[in-house]
Formats: C-alpha cells, sequence, structure tokens
C-alpha cells in the first residue's frame, strides 16, 4: 500500500475506533500524502508486495477520513491496541511519526479513545465529588498554596509555612514539582513535619486541610513513599506525571493507595507549546484522566502561563467532559496568581477548581497567614458579587494585597 492508499474521506468512523486529529505541513510532498503518511507510519506501515497476510494487514490499516485545509483526522481500529497499556497507544500514534522526513511539522491536537479502551484503565478514584466530599468544601473553589521558595526551606521552616497558610485559610498546600527529597528537606521528614502541623491547623480552624508530599522519584520510591504518605495519615499525593511517565503514574494508581492523585505538568511546554509541532496539553489532560489523576493544572487564562483562553478551555474540557463514564477531574489553575485575578479566574472557571498561588499568598507584607486569608477574602468577595476594591475596605489583608499586586 502506499500512503494515499490510507486516505478515505468516505470511510465513516466506528463506535470501537481511536479517533486522532492532526495538524499536518507536508515537506516535499501532496497534503494528502502526508496525511496518508501519518495514518500508515502510525498503524501498519507500507508494504508494496502481495502476500497472504494483505487482506488482514488492509483490516487493521487506519483511515485518514477528514482533511480540512491542515487538519486531518484519522481512525484507527482498536484492535491496533492493547487495553490498559497507554505507552502502547502513544507509541503508535504519537511515536516515529514525528521524525518523518516528509513532515515539516505535525501536531497531535486531539484524541479520542473508544469506551472499551477507555475502562481498560482505572480512571480518577476521587474527582471533583470526591475531592469536595473530602474537604468538606462544596460551594466555592478550593484555595490551595505552594511552598516558597521552591527549594531551599529546611525542614521544620517548610512546615511551618504550611501550617501559616492553613491558619490564615488554604485549604491545600503542595510541595513543588522539583522539591523530592534533598539533603536539605528529606522526603521522611517533611511528611511527618507538615501531617503534624497540618492537624494543628485543623484543629484551631475547624476547617479540613490537605498536604500535597511529592512522591516523583524511581517508580518503586514512589510507592515507598506513597505508602509512607498512607501510613502517617495523609490524603493526598503529588506526582509529576510527564517527568515520571504515563507508566510509574499508572503503577501507582493501580495500586490503589486510596490517597487523591494531584497531577502536575512540568514539561509539558517542551511538546505543548509549539501550536504546529508536537503534542497538545488537551491530549496530556485526557491520557492522565483516563490514567486515573484527580486533580490536574491546566492553565490560568491570567497569570503568567502562556496558554490562551481557548486551550486553556479545551484542556478544562477535556478532564470534565463525559468521557466512558469516568469521573471529572479537578481544574487547578496555577502560575503567577495573586487575589486581585481571583473574580476573572472564578469568571471563567466557575467554582469547581483549585486557585493555587505561590507568591501571591507568601509575598503578602503580613506573611503568609495574611496572603492566604486575603486570598479567601477575595474568593468570598466574588461570591458576594461585591468588588474587591469594596470588599477591602472591611478586610485589610486584601486591601494590602491590592496594593501590592496593582
Amino acid at each position: 500500500m502506499r500512503y494515499v492508499d490510507f486516505v478515505d474521506q468516505s470511510y465513516k468512523p466506528k463506535t470501537t475506533d481511536v479517533i486522532c486529529d492532526f495538524y499536518v505541513e507536508p515537506e516535499g510532498i501532496s497534503l494528502k500524502e502526508a496525511a496518508g503518511g501519518v495514518a500508515a507510519e502510525s498503524s501498519v506501515g507500507t508494504w508494496t508486495e502481495l502476500t497472504t497476510i494483505k487482506p488482514y494487514v488492509e483490516k487493521l490499516a487506519a483511515h485518514v477520513f477528514a482533511i480540512r485545509g491542515n487538519s486531518i483526522r484519522i481512525a484507527y481500529p482498536t484492535e491496533l491496541f492493547e487495553p490498559g497499556n497507554m505507552p502502547n497507544i502513544l507509541s503508535s500514534v504519537a511515536g516515529n511519526v514525528f521524525g518523518l522526513r516528509a513532515l515539516k511539522n505535525l501536531k497531535l491536537n486531539d484524541i479520542h479513545l473508544p469506551r472499551e479502551l477507555v475502562r481498560s484503565f482505572r480512571g480518577p478514584k476521587y474527582g471533583i465529588g470526591g475531592v469536595r466530599e473530602l474537604l468538606g468544601v462544596e460551594d466555592r473553589p478550593l484555595v490551595g498554596t505552594i511552598i516558597k521558595p521552591k527549594l531551599g526551606l529546611k525542614t521544620k521552616d517548610h512546615a511551618k509555612v504550611a501550617y501559616d497558610a492553613w491558619v490564615g485559610g488554604c485549604d491545600i498546600v503542595k510541595d513543588d514539582e522539583n522539591l523530592s527529597s534533598q539533603r536539605f528537606n528529606p522526603f521522611d521528614d517533611r511528611v511527618v513535619a507538615t501531617l503534624e502541623m497540618r492537624d494543628r491547623a485543623e484543629e484551631e480552624t475547624g476547617e479540613k486541610k490537605v498536604y500535597m508530599a511529592n512522591i516523583t522519584s524511581e517508580t518503586e520510591e514512589m510507592l515507598k513513599r506513597a505508602q509512607f504518605v498512607q501510613d502517617h495519615g495523609g490524603r493526598y499525593l503529588m506526582i509529576d506525571i510527564l517527568t515520571c511517565g504515563f507508566s510509574a503514574l499508572q503503577t501507582v494508581r493501580e495500586q490503589d493507595f486510596g490517597l487523591v492523585i494531584h497531577a502536575h505538568r512540568a514539561g509539558h511546554a517542551a511538546f505543548t507549546k509549539n501550536p504546529k509541532h508536537g503534542v497538545s496539553m488537551r491530549v496530556v489532560a485526557k491520557v492522565a484522566r483516563i490514567i486515573g489523576v484527580d486533580q490536574l493544572h491546566v492553565g490560568t487564562v491570567v497569570g503568567k502561563m502562556s496558554e490562551t483562553r481557548e486551550e486553556v478551555s479545551e484542556n478544562t474540557e477535556a478532564i470534565t467532559a463525559e468521557m466512558g463514564g469516568l469521573k471529572k477531574v479537578l481544574p487547578v489553575a496555577s502560575g503567577g496568581l495573586y487575589p486581585g485575578l481571583v473574580p476573572a479566574l472564578m469568571k471563567f472557571f466557575g467554582k469547581d477548581f483549585v486557585i493555587q498561588a505561590g507568591g501571591g499568598i507568601h509575598g503578602h507584607a503580613g506573611g503568609s497567614v495574611s496572603g492566604a486569608k486575603a486570598m479567601r477574602q477575595a474568593v468570598d468577595a466574588t461570591l458576594e458579587c461585591l468588588s474587591l476594591k469594596e470588599y477591602a475596605k472591611s478586610h485589610k489583608e486584601l486591601q494590602v494585597a491590592l496594593e501590592i499586586w496593582k
């Protein structure tokens, strides 16, 4: 078969097909040939001789069934993929095809897995509803923070910053993506000390609080760390899902520790940021949801991250829309956030998301307690349909925050 033989715009996709949306720019060949090349090289490949296996191989061939400008849609028979094996799926549709000399650019913009494949994975254990039930918060966004500075704090100081944030009003405190088990802040010691401060904060505030310990490491070590968190009364764990890999993520999910899985997307922009080449964050989001994360960073619209409103909307839809009966994943907005941005965030996300601010809380002139109070006050003001400026007249922490972050 030649590349063009994989193009059949009369083909009607089956409900059992895997559907992929690509952006394609050819190099030295026609767009039709390029489209067929993507389908061929990501499924059965090409061959020239007639053999007895040809009829069966043709049955497994992918079909380019739509071409609109440089956007193409390809349907893959589900028989090409092993259930419950995400590396196998991605090695096919997002593998060697990206290195074809005949393609100047190629981007996998979306993927749609049939219910049979989706349900071969565990999916989220908690999702939005489970997280809200765990924290006892039903009617507002969750407020979280990242310990700052991200590296350098000793264990005792780390735990104290967490305590201050919780007492001020944060629901969630998380490690930063590059905090692991360095000598200045060993993992086991940090978990014990921070959870002790969590318990103290809960007693003083009457609110449930959670700590997201970053367990990212070699897979066996991740399992040990997850078990340590569970044994010491933790409720959450955090994983850098791209740098540790989807297989490691799936291994942790399959162990079913009973802990909420917070997914950090560190490294995603290396292949999501280029609009013409790579893999979109929407695809990463869907894969993470299918494997089984409960929370995921999706961008902010406002703040310091580069994603557009449309991209953040697509990322959010990927983890909250109906997908084979999976639970909805809780979107996390993080990156350059501070109290003054809360109205815009809530206008975009609604109530079902996490406002996660680092410097926008710890950089408050009154310290982390005041910074957390200011963030909660901004949420309360927005829920009451009051301007932050008006609400700040009777809430000094918010007033100071508005002066700092203009």
